[in-house]
């Protein structure tokens, strides 16, 4: 099945140093830093979420080569990674409850945020961007799904008005899902 390629205009926050963008092959390597460096810190805070081999190397791989992979750079480092992907995720036909919409959609996978930009709120600004360009190809949802034991995923997800909508089984796991009507 082929999936449309987004197209990503290029936001740049208040002080121009910041750039949401599509992934690059050439980006690869330092995603998959950062995807360990998450991988680590959650197993670090106990949760179960990432520590069964994925997301892997391939995956980043195979994300970028999709046009999946997105990222928020600062002063163009890599500070956080993101897959979007437009109206497929075949784990959210099957919901323990009942998604918001059933129109087109896109969903949010595989945050991962560098340890060198750790607690400096960008997934929240990662989702203000993720919002814009969304509405901006005029698809009127997100999805996403976490991990029960991801606190600080629950709490922006919380923050930035998404509803919790049941739960999926995906990646050998049961996962939150919640959706965020944009129109």
């Amino acid at each position: 099945m082929l999936f449309p390629i987004l197209q990503v205009k290029t936001f740049m926050a208040h002080n121009n140093n910041v750039e949401f963008r599509k992934a690059r092959m050439s980006d690869k390597d330092i995603i998959w830093e950062i995807i360990q460096q998450s991988i680590e810190r959650r197993r670090i805070n106990g949760s179960s979420q990432w520590q069964n081999g994925y997301p892997n190397e391939q995956t980043v791989e195979s994300d970028i080569s999709k046009n999946f992979g997105y990222v928020l750079t600062i002063d163009n480092r890599v500070a956080v990674y993101v897959a979007l992907i437009f109206n497929d995720e075949p784990a959210y036909s099957s919901i323990e409850g009942a998604w918001l919409t059933n129109g087109e959609f896109v969903v949010i996978h595989r945050v991962a945020v560098s340890e060198e930009f750790s607690g400096q709120g960008l997934v929240k600004k990662l989702f203000d961007y993720i919002e814009e360009f969304v509405k901006s190809e005029n698809v009127a949802s997100i999805k996403v799904d976490t991990n029960f034991d991801n606190p600080a995923m629950l709490k922006i997800l919380e923050t930035k008005g998404y509803v919790y909508c049941g739960e999926v089984y995906l990646a050998g796991g049961i996962r939150k899902a919640f959706e965020k009507v944009l129109m």
